[in-house]
């Protein structure tokens, strides 16, 4: 899936270097990270709804315009495929560390 994502990314800052007309990633570098944050939001909800309706197709489909946009807000923020790559592997290195829970007493 790495692969995909790269290839994707790849799509994206070709995009934000050439401008390509009726592009719509384009559009969204012309319109600049407010409203791609807006976007994010939006495909957030979306899938947020979808998962909810437990239409699985849909949600797949929302899930993808999810990361198309934030793949588009990581581009225009400078953040690499590759640095969340490495965050994601630190993270995955840690499954197995099971963290304590604060127990708190609630009769004192």
């Amino acid at each position: 899936m790495t692969d995909v994502f790269k290839g994707l990314y790849e799509v994206i800052e070709k995009r934000k270097e050439e401008k390509q007309e009726g592009s719509y990633t384009c559009y969204l570098f012309e319109q600049g990270m407010d409203k791609i944050l807006k976007k994010c939001g939006e495909e957030c909800s979306e899938v947020i709804i979808a998962a909810k309706n437990g239409n699985n197709i849909d949600t797949a489909n929302e899930i993808c315009d999810l990361l198309y946009h934030l793949l588009v807000m990581m581009s225009e923020a400078g953040i690499s495929v590759e640095e969340v790559e490495e965050i994601l592997e630190a993270r995955r290195q840690k499954i197995g560390n099971l963290k304590t829970f604060h127990v708190s007493d609630h009769n004192t």
